[in-house]
Order: C-alpha cells, then sequence, then structure tokens
C-alpha cells in the first residue's frame, strides 16, 4: 500500500473513532431528554413539550449564536436547512408523542430502525460505500431490536408504529446533517434548526395547551439543555466521520433506556430486553474495535 493511502486510510480511521465517541455522548445525554419527556408527558401534551424543547434549546443556543456572529450563521444551503428542519419537527413531535404512550425502553428498540434507514438513505443519497463489516454491524443491531420486541409473538400498539414513522423521518433528517455539514458550520446547522423548529412546533402546540407550573419550567428548561447538547454532539460525530459509521453507536440508548426505565418508571425489561441489549451492545463494540484497529494500522 502506498504511503498516501496509508495515511489516508489512518486518517479515516480517527475521523470514525472520534465521531463514534460524540455520538456515544450524544445518547447519554438525549436519553436522559427522552427520560424527562415520558415524565412530563403524564401532565403536558406531547406536543406542548415539543415546543418548549425547542424554546428553551434555542435560549441555549444564542449565546453561541451571538457569538459566532451573522457570517458564521450564514448557511450556503437554505433550501437544505429548511427541509432538514421538516423531517426533524415531524421526527420529533411523533417521536415525543411514542414516548408519552410506549414504555421508554420498547420506543428506544423501535427507533433503533432509523439506522437501518439511516444507513441505507446514505449509500443511496450520499454515495457513501457499505462495508461488510458495517452491514454487518447494522444487522445484529436490529437483530437485537427484533428479539426485545418479538414480532409475531405479540401484538404491536398503535404508539409502535408511530414510534417507527418518527424513526423514518429521523434518518432522513440526519442525512440530510452529514450534507449540510460538507458546507455549513456545527453551529449554523443547530442554530438553524433551533429556530426553525421552534416556529413549526408552535402550531402544534397551540391546540393542546396549558400553562406550564414553575417546576415544569425548570424540567422543560433541563429538555431543552439536554436536547441541544445531544444535537451538538450529534452534528459534530456526522461531521468527523461516515453516517454508516456512527450510526451503529446509536443503538447504546437500549442500554441507558432500560436502566432509566427501571429506576424512574418501575418498567422492568424483561430477559428479551436483556438479551437484544446485549446483541446490540455486542455489535456497537465490534465496530469501534475495528475502527481502532484502522486507526493504528
Amino acid at each position: 500500500m502506498r504511503p498516501e493511502s496509508i495515511a489516508a486510510t489512518r486518517a479515516t480511521g480517527v475521523a470514525n473513532t472520534r465521531g463514534m465517541l460524540f455520538m456515544l455522548l450524544a445518547t447519554f445525554a438525549l436519553t436522559g431528554m427522552h427520560a424527562l419527556v415520558r415524565f412530563l408527558s403524564a401532565e403536558m401534551h406531547a406536543f406542548e413539550i415539543t415546543f418548549f424543547r425547542n424554546l428553551f434549546g434555542l435560549f441555549v443556543m444564542a449565546p453561541l449564536m451571538f457569538r459566532a456572529g451573522v457570517a458564521e450563521l450564514r448557511s450556503r444551503q437554505p433550501r437544505l436547512q429548511l427541509l432538514r428542519s421538516c423531517f426533524g419537527i415531524l421526527a420529533m413531535a411523533l417521536w415525543f408523542y411514542g414516548l408519552s404512550v410506549v414504555p421508554i425502553a420498547e420506543a428506544t428498540a423501535l427507533s433503533f430502525t432509523a439506522a437501518i434507514f439511516g444507513s441505507i438513505a446514505a449509500s443511496l443519497f450520499l454515495r457513501e460505500r457499505m462495508r461488510l463489516r458495517r452491514w454487518a454491524a447494522v444487522i445484529i443491531g436490529f437483530v437485537g431490536a427484533l428479539i426485545i420486541l418479538r414480532p409475531g409473538f405479540q401484538s404491536v400498539e398503535p404508539g409502535a408504529w408511530i414510534v417507527l414513522t418518527s424513526s423514518i423521518f429521523w434518518a432522513l433528517a440526519l442525512v440530510t446533517v452529514k450534507r449540510l455539514s460538507s458546507t455549513d458550520s456545527i453551529v449554523c446547522i443547530v442554530a438553524w434548526n433551533s429556530v426553525l423548529l421552534t416556529l413549526f412546533s408552535l402550531p402544534l402546540a397551540l391546540p393542546v395547551w396549558t400553562t406550564p407550573t414553575p417546576t415544569q419550567l425548570v424540567w422543560l428548561l433541563l429538555v431543552g439543555l439536554l436536547a441541544t447538547l445531544g444535537h451538538l454532539a450529534m452534528t459534530n460525530a456526522f461531521r468527523l466521520a461516515d453516517a454508516t459509521a456512527v450510526f451503529p453507536v446509536d443503538f447504546t440508548r437500549l442500554l441507558w433506556a432500560s436502566l432509566i426505565g427501571f429506576m424512574l418508571f418501575a418498567e422492568v425489561p424483561d430477559a428479551a430486553t436483556w438479551i437484544g441489549g446485549a446483541v446490540i451492545f455486542a455489535s456497537t463494540t465490534y465496530m469501534t474495535f475495528r475502527e481502532r484497529r484502522v486507526k493504528g494500522a
């Protein structure tokens, strides 16, 4: 192999490893945010939570936006920014509603299908090469989710279909982020998304509006903080690495969701959940191991 080829392979391995670590940070923050959404949905409609998540997320982003300046926030692909936010609001509203009617571990397991949809979309629209090992990791992770859901052995509630639909829009939004990151900065992408999602979510919230209490406002602020942190980490992950490399890391959300569901909502994961979670974790661990081997080659 030529020296320049070795250097390029090493650079790709380093970038993919860093991207996967950022994705892991995103899973921590987003799972915590999802738990708060589930908690608040007992007293507030999911669409109103969606609005406040975006509003407070915009407040969190405001200092970064002012610091970046107008030039940094000028997008080179404004139409793609608009399309990304359209996908995002559909994914978020459906996902939050799904969290209000589906156990958090089950909803998380269903959301893993976004990795399947996203990897295929990245291959089709971004022309990213899907190597055999990445296909294997994605498929094994999806098999782990199927072990949890046991299709054919139990009925699937309507809420599950809502979560599944949100996964499709979420995958399209993530692939759009990957395309945007080639021309726009992370702050630009997140700033545009924060503004547009706040505007798009207000019409959904008004018909189901109830005035939040001071305590609820504090929880909603935390939702915005965690969401922004997770979004920044995930956007950085897709900027650094191939979409097909970082998608499998998202499967680790199942482990955190199962733990939170047990500790906060008395949802005891059954054996299938733990077996499926172990399969998913094994697939993501293998992916990380492979990328580190490429780094050290």
